[in-house]
């Protein structure tokens, strides 16, 4: 029997698959499997993955739209298509994300949701088997909050901050996703430290503290670190109930030999003396903006998945003269 890491971690955490590239999924047979705009457009680069647009591109074409329209159903339709071959291949569950552009428009991400569940639905795709990626802003967690009343499950991106963690699990999110690698990015460039220990890594000890305030509080909602920049965060977080992990470091780890120990366990945060905060609008935003950090990398990730969207949109323009 094989004792690499991977296989360890694999008996303490969920392993979810952090990328678009289905051939890459294949190899690690995750459970879940999560996307973003910018790993969309990585793996729409892929020759093997050219099918997916130019189906995207005839569906739109089908369709009477102005421009604007049809450039946010080509977008849906393709993030579909890729979900759709990655549940093919995945017993669990796919993270579809809502445009980044809509991050601060609340009822635009219900709609966008509801409208990215509806096109699965045509496709035979049950809501059950699909997670709805919005950004842990103010306004994005209201949306979540209308979207699990109706059923339809949230990944709250793009987290920084306990604050956003409250926030997303008093309305019941399904699932949250702290940026473990992001939040080490931060401290690394504005406390000029070139590395840090696991067990001492920023964002390490971001996801511990909001799964440490999950289980001691009873809440449901699920932790998932996630944006990885080593396998020593990755393994200092066995235990998480969820780890999103990139195909190269989901290698690294099954080439690596060694003893995988449960560092987060629901026993240990119960005997926490923590305090329960009661969250509202005034004291997310305070909170938010008195963390450096959770602010800047959040401003940040929403314009980095604007960006590529914009650019997978506007080169799909251009390549099929839409």
């Amino acid at each position: 029997m094989s004792n690499n890491m991977l296989e360890q971690i694999r008996k303490m955490t969920t392993i979810v698959s952090d990328t678009g590239d289905i051939d890459a999924i294949k190899a690690y047979s995750p459970i879940d499997a999560t996307t973003n705009p910018s790993l969309i457009l990585a793996a729409s680069k892929k020759p093997q993955y050219t099918h997916l647009i130019d189906e995207a591109v005839e569906y739109c074409k089908q369709k009477s739209a102005s421009s604007v329209h049809q450039s946010a159903l080509l977008m849906d339709r393709l993030v579909v298509n890729f979900g759709i071959e990655i549940l093919k291949i995945i017993p669990g569950r796919v993270s579809t994300e809502v445009d980044a552009r809509l991050s601060f428009d609340v009822e635009g991400s219900i709609q966008k949701a509801r409208g990215l569940i509806n096109m699965y639905k045509e496709r035979g795709i049950p809501k059950e088997r699909i997670l709805i990626k919005l950004a842990s802003t103010w306004e994005g967690i209201q949306a979540a909050s209308c979207l699990e009343k109706e059923g339809i499950h949230c990944n709250m991106t793009l987290m920084f901050s306990l604050a956003q963690a409250i926030c997303s699990a008093d309305v019941g999110a399904t699932l949250v996703s702290p940026f473990v690698g992001r939040i080490l990015d931060w401290y690394k460039k504005n406390q000029g430290k070139e590395n840090y220990p696991p067990n001492e890594d920023p964002g390490v000890l971001s996801v511990t503290e909001i799964y440490n305030y999950y289980k001691k509080f009873d809440y449901k909602t699920l932790v998932m670190g996630a944006s990885f920049r080593n396998i020593g965060e990755i393994i200092e977080l066995a235990g998480c109930d969820l780890l999103t992990i990139s195909p190269a470091l989901l290698q690294e780890l099954s080439e690596k030999e060694g003893t995988a120990v449960c560092k987060l366990n629901v026993d240990n945060a119960k005997r926490l003396p923590l305090k329960k905060l009661t969250m509202d609008e005034k004291l997310f935003r305070l909170m938010l903006n008195d963390n450096a950090m959770a602010t800047e990398k959040l401003a940040e990730g929403i314009r980095k998945f604007a960006e590529d969207a914009a650019h997978l949109e506007s080169t799909i323009f251009q390549t099929y003269h839409l």
